[in-house]
């Protein structure tokens, strides 16, 4: 670029120059509008690739038509009134009035005034249109709205115009105002710049022509005002001013008549401003602006002030009572809590044997097996290889085990980062592109060392759940995106499962699903190296015709993508459904829009612990005071296919955005019988639910209005951070005769600790209408609470004992650490149970450690138990043998054991057995009592008598059997037992 000097010395662009900026400008602007496109082109073929094309066509169109109208109505309102300010401009200009200043200004600007306006305007439409667009779910729920079928309390209106219709007046008249305010605004400069006012002495004055125009603008402004106190009337609905959301005594008996009242008096200062244009002078128009302004002060501020000081705060409780029963009613049923049933539940601490006995044959096998704790044992003995990796956070499933429905823990095995040395473009996104293989355990059942007994495991895939395809592509762990497929007669290059005995030790595979984006064009690479910022997808020889492309792979994030107007759960959990492994996603609908009803943030209702362990997960910041569990998705592990069935069929929120996108959501009855078996009720529903009734369970405005028999959720006491989480459990309620998979929590008092109520909901999730059910105890009942109930754990001097056994020599490389598992609640004889498992590791910071669990908790009023399996634990705390129920496993036992035969033996074999059934017994019998001496020595008589039955076999011939069940770790200063002896678990978990 070069320059010139002008004839005053100042450097001016040669015509070169002039010509390389606007062809630099053009390029610019070609390049961000490619991009722009490569980015719209993607996100078609994204959609094109899910089936679900509809939904970004409608949604693209809605925002281009609200973008077109807001920017052209913006524009056409503004530059009209700025082209008819010039046009009303007096005829000599500024110069006849003394303004030199403002001429100057205006000889300055006049030679670029149409570029000036075309500025104006392109920016105003610019930034009204992007505003509007952004509305485009407000303005899809108004055109598709649809009939709660009930209505509000105050005006006698369906609760839908609360909810779709009037969202959508406000903006629109949030949209007038701002055109109106920006109109004055740029009429009022030009007239200025133009001559139409003049501000120097003797006095300020205007001509006729931008008097008139400002009077019209002003009285439209007004007019808008007047519309807008009679819509906020229905505003009062989600008013904030009293005790609780909705409008208070003062709002209904006050501010609702002044609103009204200040609508009139809107609408006379708008006609009063309208005089302007055909009476001179500007008494009429400030008169009216006074009494608009007194109106507002005197009228909608002073009387509700007076009428709150004087009338209600005197006899709040009783003037406020109705209204605080309009929002207990609207709150409960926005929240899906109006049909809890609540019980008196008395909550012995003592029972009888014979009902203990009754109890006990019909509680199911307790889940003793932590999922927020496992992930480590399940690491380090399913990984399998170090670029396989499971999630901080298990699941809990039901599955059909040895003909019996069991809660199990269930993770997907997904594919992790390559090895380090491994790292380039082509391992992370051609090779290491999916995991492999589905591992469940039963949660009642562990082996002899306390190691979850999988009934799913391994690579390839082996267990009890059936053959299904076991490649995860698309999963909470999956890489930002991958490119698979070739032909078939290339060499595969993917990495499937390692196989020692395969080539290279692994099996390759080319994925052959109908998963990802087709993108063997060079056109489409070329997109997608510009979405990707990656060179490679151009310049590999490995991305073929056959190729195609994943992305968007998180379960929660497909989801959201395919279905922007649902909130989702914040835990996908995965299931085999027909032979695929499948995310399942809870989906809800929420508003913030339900009138009178208390409004909530979305995250403070959900946190707890289980959430902090989930750090990628975005949990929503939403405000709601309206949320249904309306849809269940489903995400293929395999090829990604997302698919959405309608769950609650009478949710109007769900079939305005069905009607909004037509045959996105699947109806009820296309939900498979063997998908809906592993269904649930969702974790976070229940989460916001718990949290609403820990008050909304009052439902008598007078006791709600002191507040004393108000609940909260406790604090987790395993790790006394942030609320306990609810738990997946199996139990049987009182009054029931089956168990239940089912969704528990408990409440406090506030301020207190004890027990105050335990609730439990259906968590089969057979039906969308599950109802909670809350078992209420007295509030002077001494029933401990869960944070007092980890104390008397703890402070047990027999259990404080043996759990610094556990822990062994701190500090020595011997030492093990002692976690705390989940502490399950749950009826039981009449009153209720506390469990807790302990899991132990070691604390060297090793690699390989993991825990293993060892020992359980039980506590029944003020009793404790502590023993290696739940069995022996009850039995400590009721003081009998507690019959084992008939149809589960049994905990820290291996699901089948060998037992001494009583005929077909040699005498010495007999002999050998009874000699270490006795000293297993009589060891237990120690363990149980504190006994540790006692314990060293029947385990030295455990061994002496294996010994002598490793003689007696070897002379017959036939291998050592083992005892029956476990004797758990040995005690730091007892004699240890043989190594490997079977049924004897070492003191430190071994490493897998």
């Amino acid at each position: 670029m070069s320059f010139r000097t002008s004839g005053a010395g100042r450097p001016r662009l040669n015509r070169r120059s002039k010509l390389f900026i606007p062809v630099l400008i053009a390029l610019a602007v070609l390049v961000g509008l490619f991009l722009i496109f490569a980015n719209i082109w993607t996100d078609l073929l994204w959609f094109r690739s899910v089936d679900y094309q509809s939904v970004f066509s409608t949604m693209l169109l809605t925002q281009v038509v609200l973008f077109l109208l807001g920017g052209l109505l913006m524009a056409g309102v503004v530059g009209g009134n700025m082209l008819l300010a010039y046009r009303l401009r007096p005829m000599f200009g500024t110069a006849m009035f003394g303004q030199q200043g403002v001429e100057r200004y205006r000889l300055a600007l006049d030679p670029h005034r149409k570029l000036i306006l075309y500025a104006v305007m392109g920016a105003l439409a610019f930034f009204a249109g992007t505003s509007a667009a952004g509305q485009w779910t407000t303005w899809l729920q108004f055109v598709n709205r649809t009939p709660f079928g009930v209505k509000d309390q105050q005006f006698g209106l369906d609760i839908s115009f609360f909810t779709f219709t009037y969202p959508f007046i406000r903006m629109v008249l949030g949209f007038l105002f701002a055109a109106v305010i920006v109109s004055a605004i740029m009429a009022t400069i030009i007239h200025y710049v133009y001559g139409g006012f003049r501000l120097q002495n003797p006095g300020a004055s205007a001509s006729r022509a931008a008097r008139v125009h400002l009077s019209v603008l002003l009285g439209t402004f007004v007019l808008l005002k007047a519309i807008a106190y009679w819509v906020d009337r229905y505003g009062l609905a989600f008013s904030e001013a009293g005790r609780v959301h909705g409008p208070s005594y003062t709002d209904v008996n006050a501010v609702l008549p002044a609103k009204t009242i200040l609508a009139f008096i809107a609408l006379l200062c708008a006609a009063l401003f309208f005089a302007g244009v055909v009476r001179r002078g500007g008494m009429i128009p400030g008169v009216s602006f006074g009494l608009l302004v007194l109106s507002a002060v005197l009228v909608g501020g002073v009387y509700p002030a007076l009428v709150e000081q004087f009338q209600v705060k005197p006899n709040q409780q009783s003037k406020e009572a109705p209204f605080i029963k309009r929002n207990i009613d609207a709150t409960r049923a926005a929240y899906g809590i109006d049909k809890a049933q609540v019980t008196n539940y008395s909550a012995k601490t003592e029972a009888s044997e014979s009902e203990l006995q009754s109890e006990a044959a019909t509680i199911p096998g307790v889940r003793l097996l932590d999922p927020s704790r496992l992930s480590p044992t399940f690491q380090q003995l399913q990984q399998i290889r170090g670029y396989y990796r499971f999630p901080d956070q298990l699941d809990i499933d039901r599955y059909n085990i040895d003909g019996q429905v069991r809660d199990t823990v269930v993770s997907v095995r997904e594919i992790g980062t390559p090895p380090t040395a491994q790292q380039n473009w082509i391992n992370s996104h051609l090779v290491y592109t999916h995991g492999f293989g589905f591992v469940a355990a039963p949660g009642n059942q562990v082996d002899a060392n306390g190691r979850p007994n999988f009934v799913e495991k391994d690579i390839p895939p082996a267990g009890q759940l059936g053959k299904f395809e076991p490649r995860i592509y698309f999963g909470e762990n999956s890489p930002v995106y991958s490119v698979v497929g070739a032909p078939k007669s290339a060499k595969p290059i993917e990495l499937d499962y390692p196989d020692d005995a395969a080539p290279n030790g692994q099996v390759n595979y080319t994925y052959t699903g109908k998963g990802g984006v087709p993108m063997g064009s060079f056109f489409n690479q070329l997109l997608y190296a510009i979405k990707f910022g990656e060179k490679n997808m151009l310049l590999s020889s490995d991305i073929n015709e056959q190729s195609r492309i994943m992305y968007t792979r998180q379960p929660r994030e497909r989801i959201k993508k395919v279905a922007p107007f649902l909130t989702l759960d914040s835990d996908p959990y995965p299931a085999i459904v027909g032979g695929r492994i499948v995310w399942i996603v809870d989906a809800y609908t929420t508003s913030d829009a339900y009138p009178y009803s208390q409004r909530k943030s979305l995250r403070e209702l959900i946190e707890d612990v289980t959430t902090d362990r989930r750090p990628g997960v975005q949990l929503p910041n939403d405000n709601v005071n309206y949320i249904r569990n309306a849809v269940k998705a489903t995400v293929d592990a395999y090829d990604g296919t997302v698919s959405l069935y309608q769950w609650d069929e009478k949710d109007a929120v769900l079939k305005t955005w069905m009607s909004a996108f037509p045959g996105v959501v699947k109806p009820f009855n296309e939900i498979s019988a063997e998908l809906k078996q592993h269904l649930r009720y969702p974790e976070d529903l229940f989460k916001a639910q718990r949290e609403m009734l820990a008050n909304y369970h009052v439902t008598d405005p007078n006791a709600f209005y002191i507040g004393q028999d108000f609940w909260k959720v406790p604090a987790d006491p395993s790790s006394n951070k942030s609320k306990q989480p609810p738990y997946y459990i199996t139990l049987r309620m009182p009054g029931s005769t089956t168990p239940t998979f089912s969704l528990t929590s408990t409440f406090v008092p506030n301020g207190r600790q004890n027990m105050a109520a335990f609730m439990a909901v259906d968590a089969t999730a057979q039906t969308p209408d599950a109802k909670l059910q809350i078992l209420q105890l007295p509030s002077a009942t001494t029933i401990q609470g869960p944070e007092q109930a980890q104390n008397t754990f703890l402070s047990d001097p027999r259990v404080s004992s043996e759990l610094n056994l556990l822990r062994g020599q701190q500090g020595a490389a011997t030492g093990t650490d002692v976690l705390y598992g989940n502490l399950l609640t749950l009826p039981f004889g009449g009153g209720l149970l506390y469990v807790e498992p302990i899991y132990v590791q070691p604390k060297a910071e090793t690699s390989g450690r993991y825990p293993t669990l060892q020992r359980v908790l039980v506590l029944f009023g003020s009793k404790v138990g502590f023993g290696p399996t739940f069995q022996d634990a009850l039995a400590q705390v009721f003081g009998t043998n507690v019959e084992k129920p008939p149809t589960t496993g049994q905990p820290n036992q291996p699901p089948t054991t060998n037992t001494p035969p009583s005929t077909g033996q040699a005498p010495a074999v007999q002999a050998a057995l009874q000699k270490a059934q006795a000293a297993y017994t009589a060891g237990q019998e120690a363990l149980k009592k504190g006994d540790f001496t006692a314990y060293g020595k029947a385990q030295a008589d455990l061994k002496a008598a294996l010994d002598e039955l490793d003689k007696a076999l070897k002379a017959q011939g036939t291998p050592a059997p083992s005892p029956t069940g476990s004797p758990g770790p040995t005690p730091t200063g007892s004699p240890s037992p043989t190594p490997g002896a079977a049924g004897t678990p070492s003191p430190s978990p071994t490493t897998g």
